[in-house]
């Protein structure tokens, strides 16, 4: 087993940097077409604002079917662009500012035909000039040091009333409570709670997409067993060099049969010879997406933490037997890398994935 490679894809995928996603997949449906945006396929993107004074920014709908109503800066991408690209964009069009990405904050989606990523930003504003230091990775290998990086910010004006478009009638920051204003839909709360808790006590290190190309919809699984005594052992593909398993998924409007969880569940259970096993999915480590070369790199791959018992029991000593030749367990013998992954499972830091 070349344990040095392994090594470096785990440290990459860990540290969310992504790695290449190869035209072979270990599961996927057949035929497997390439995605098209807006075509095969919608993401959205939806951006979460705060000031000092701990308030979010909105923009006033102009849509005729929810004129008037309030919402967080949002919208589809379009081809060729990548996902932060669109992200700047809707807020510059929705808001009048222009932003910096922090992180990614969840993941939503109903199937592969819908995903919306959420992310936390700062507004650039000329009245902000001035360079903070974010930190890259709080949750970073044991003996490294802190990395942060430097954002500046870039400009831009507060949409008013005389500046109302197509895309939006006005913004202003809002502190949630006074005036009450009327919304679009109340699915924007929680994110805003939960860009408040991260920016206090980030839960999970910085995460971003990482502009790497991928045709299909698809997930790599760092799928893990530990027992009782702290082993660990990560579920491997053993077809061609061993690597971690890629498992991409249809653009079919199914909801349920499509969505990260029950595409990890399949594989899953699809490669154990028990069929008592229980998978879940806490979250996505990162995610890949280039978008530049429409029609062939419009797919995106969401690397994504799981745990596998067998029966939901976890007092079982070694991971679940496999059938066939396809798959092994790899057991996690040095220390640095076992302790970054039994870190990131025992606070869940990931970024959450909601399936509607």
């Amino acid at each position: 087993m070349a344990c040095g490679a392994l090594a470096e894809e785990l440290d990459a995928v860990l540290s969310g940097r992504g790695w290449e996603v190869q035209e072979r997949y270990d599961s996927a449906p057949v035929p497997a077409h390439p995605v098209r945006v807006r075509k095969t396929a919608c993401y959205i993107v939806l951006a979460v604002l705060l000031n000092d004074q701990n308030e979010v920014l909105m923009m006033q709908e102009a849509k005729h079917e929810c004129y008037g109503t309030w919402y967080l800066p949002a919208g589809r991408m379009e081809p060729n662009e990548t996902i932060l690209e669109a992200m700047k964009r809707e807020v510059k069009e929705e808001t009048g500012l222009e932003c910096e990405p922090l992180t990614l904050l969840a993941v939503e989606e109903r199937g592969s035909v819908w995903i919306r990523y959420v992310f936390l930003a700062r507004p650039t504003a000329p009245s902000d000039l001035q360079k903070c230091n974010i930190p890259v990775n709080p949750f970073r290998a044991p003996g490294t040091a802190a990395q942060t990086r430097s954002v500046f910010c870039l400009g831009g004006t507060l949409k008013a009333p005389h500046d109302a478009d197509a895309e939006s009638l006005q913004a202003r920051w809002w502190d949630r409570e006074s005036p009450a204003l009327p919304l679009r839909a109340r699915d924007i709360l929680p994110l805003m709670d939960l860009a408040v808790r991260y920016r206090d006590s980030p839960s999970h290190p910085v995460i971003l997409p990482e502009e790497m190309p991928c045709a299909l919809i698809c997930q790599r699984l760092l799928a893990t067993f530990t027992n009782g005594a702290g082993d660990l052992w990560v579920l491997l593909s053993a077809v061609g060099a061993p690597h971690l398993p890629v498992s991409a998924r249809t653009t079919s409007p199914c909801k349920i049969q499509n969505s990260i969880q029950a595409a990890a569940c399949r594989l899953l259970k699809e490669c154990c010879l028990l069929p008592q096993v229980t998978v879940r999915a806490h979250g996505v480590l990162g995610l890949q997406h280039l978008g530049k070369n429409a029609g062939k790199s419009d797919g995106v791959c969401f690397n994504v933490l799981l745990t596998v018992t067998q029966g939901g029991q976890s007092t079982q000593e070694t991971p679940p037997e496999l059938q066939g030749e396809s798959f092994q367990w790899w057991k996690i013998e040095e220390s640095n890398l076992r302790s970054r992954i039994l870190q990131r499972l025992s606070s869940s830091a990931v970024v959450p994935i909601h399936s509607y």
